[in-house]
């Protein structure tokens, strides 16, 4: 399966808010750190508001931030939330295909789409975003996190 780079960038843009909860962020400053056209971010952050998975604020301290704790955010649901189709094959309905009826390669592509939903339904943002937050947040310009005395990241 292939996912859109809508679903690739509204995936970024939450990792990069779960790196950071207690902040604010701006689209320049996501687009900036990923290095992605701020036109498309736009069209990206008003999706993840419509369909819940952030908040936006306006105004002068306003901004974008997670709707909830990344762990309550699963990754199943954002590629549902995200992509226009998920079919893996555009069977013709209505007699349109020569096969139409007898070939059972639809049947096994919806089973194949569900696995791979199934797989993702058992991760959450959390997943993503907190086992290398610390690499994460140096690779992306995120102000560091203060670790703790044993040097293990703190967020």
């Amino acid at each position: 399966m292939h996912l859109t780079r809508f679903t690739d960038y509204g995936l970024r843009t939450l990792i990069y808010l779960a790196l950071r909860p207690d902040h604010m962020a701006s689209i320049s400053e996501i687009s900036g750190a990923y290095r992605v056209s701020e036109n498309h971010m736009v069209k990206v952050v008003h999706h993840l508001g419509q369909a819940g998975l952030i908040e936006t604020l306006r105004g002068r301290n306003g901004g974008i931030r997670l709707a909830r704790p990344a762990a309550d955010i699963g990754l199943g649901d954002v590629v549902r939330a995200t992509e226009p189709s998920l079919a893996l094959v555009e069977c013709q309905g209505g007699g349109a295909c020569a096969i139409s009826g007898l070939c059972r390669l639809q049947g096994i592509m919806d089973e194949t789409q569900k696995a791979m939903l199934a797989v993702l339904d058992r991760y959450s943002l959390a997943d993503v975003a907190g086992p290398a937050s610390q690499a994460l947040r140096r690779r992306l310009g995120v102000l560091p996190v203060a670790a703790d005395a044993e040097g293990r990241d703190s967020g």
